[in-house]
C-alpha cells in the first residue's frame, strides 16, 4: 500500500503515541498533536522528515481547526485521521463538578469534532479518507466513577456513527474503535480525579479507587499490538463501523449485548403497549371517540 499521511492526536502518549511510532516505522508521513514544546522536538526526532508535531490543547476548539488546517497546507492533506487524545475522569456523578463535566466534553467530545471538521473538507474532495475515533469500552459498558468519562466517549461512539452515515457516499470511510484496559498512563498519571466531599460515597469508591490505581501497568492490553491493529484496520477496503480491542472488552461487550437483548425481550410485552391504536367507527360513522 503506498505511503500516505496520518494524523494522530494525543500523539505524546499511550495508543496514540504507539500507533504514530507503528505508522512512521512502516514510512508513512504522521502529523502528531501533543501538549508541550519538549513533546514536539521529541516526537520529530523519531523520523526526522516525516514526523511532524503541532501542539494542540484540544480544549480550545478554536486552535484544533486553526492548527489543523495549517498543519495539512504545511504537510499535505489527511489520508487517516486517528483522533486518540482525550483523558479520564474519576469521580461519582454527584461530587464531580460542573467545570469538571465541562472539561471532560471539551477535551473528548468538542476537541475531537473540530479536529474532524477541519479535516472533512479536503477528504470530501478526494473522495476519500479514514477517521478513526478511539473512544473506550466505557462508551458501552459505563462503569461506577467514570459517568463522565463514559458518557463523553458515549456522545463520541454517536457521533462517530452519525457521521460514517452522512459520509459514505463521499468515499469516506468511519471506524469507532472500544479498546479495554491498556498498559497506558490512563489510569495513571494521565486520570484527574475529583476532590471527595461525601463520605456516604466512601464504601463505593474507594476500593474501586484503589483497584484501579493497584491495576495500572498490569492491565491485559499491549499499546504495540493495538497499534498493529490499528494500522492493519486503515489497510482495509472495507473497514467496519466498530473495533473492540482486547480479549477483556471482547468478552464485556458480547455479554453486555447478550444481557440488554435479554432485557429487551423480557419486556417487550410492556414496550409495545404504546403504539397507536385506531378506534372503531361508531354507527354514526364517527369514530368512538369523538362520539
Amino acid at each position: 500500500m503506498p505511503h500516505r499521511t496520518f494524523l494522530i492526536t494525543g500523539a505524546s502518549s499511550g495508543l496514540g503515541r504507539a500507533t504514530a511510532r507503528h505508522a512512521l516505522d512502516a514510512g508513512h508521513i504522521v502529523i502528531g498533536t501533543v501538549r508541550t514544546e519538549q513533546a514536539r522536538k521529541e516526537f520529530e526526532k523519531l523520523a526526522p522528515g516525516r514526523a511532524h508535531a503541532r501542539i494542540l490543547d484540544l480544549s480550545s476548539t478554536d486552535d484544533a481547526a486553526a492548527v489543523i488546517t495549517e498543519a495539512q497546507a504545511s504537510v499535505g492533506p489527511v489520508d487517516v485521521l486517528i483522533a486518540a487524545a482525550g483523558y479520564g475522569h474519576e469521580g461519582t456523578v454527584e461530587e464531580s463538578t460542573l467545570p469538571e463535566w465541562r472539561r471532560q466534553f471539551d477535551v473528548n467530545v468538542f476537541g475531537t469534532v473540530a479536529v474532524i471538521q477541519a479535516v472533512l473538507p479536503t477528504m470530501r474532495e478526494r473522495r476519500s479518507g479514514h477517521i478513526i475515533t478511539i473512544t473506550s469500552v466505557g462508551a458501552l459498558i459505563p462503569s461506577p466513577t467514570l459517568a463522565a468519562y463514559a458518557s463523553s466517549k458515549s456522545a463520541l461512539e454517536s457521533i462517530t456513527r452519525a457521521l460514517a452515515a452522512e459520509v459514505a457516499h463521499l468515499g469516506i470511510h468511519v471506524t469507532a474503535v472500544e479498546p479495554g484496559a491498556f498498559r497506558t498512563d490512563w489510569s495513571g498519571r494521565s486520570l484527574h480525579r475529583t476532590t471527595r466531599t461525601i463520605p456516604d460515597y466512601d464504601q463505593l469508591v474507594d476500593p474501586i479507587s484503589t483497584a484501579r490505581a493497584d491495576f495500572n501497568g498490569h492491565q491485559p492490553g499491549d499499546p504495540t499490538r493495538a497499534a498493529t491493529a490499528l494500522l492493519r484496520l486503515t489497510e482495509l477496503p472495507e473497514p467496519p463501523s466498530h473495533l473492540v480491542l482486547g480479549s477483556d472488552a471482547y468478552r464485556a461487550v458480547t455479554e453486555n449485548l447478550a444481557a440488554f437483548a435479554a432485557d429487551v425481550e423480557r419486556w417487550r410485552e410492556l414496550s409495545v403497549t404504546t403504539d397507536f391504536v385506531a378506534r372503531p367507527e361508531n354507527t354514526d360513522g364517527v369514530p368512538s371517540a369523538l362520539a
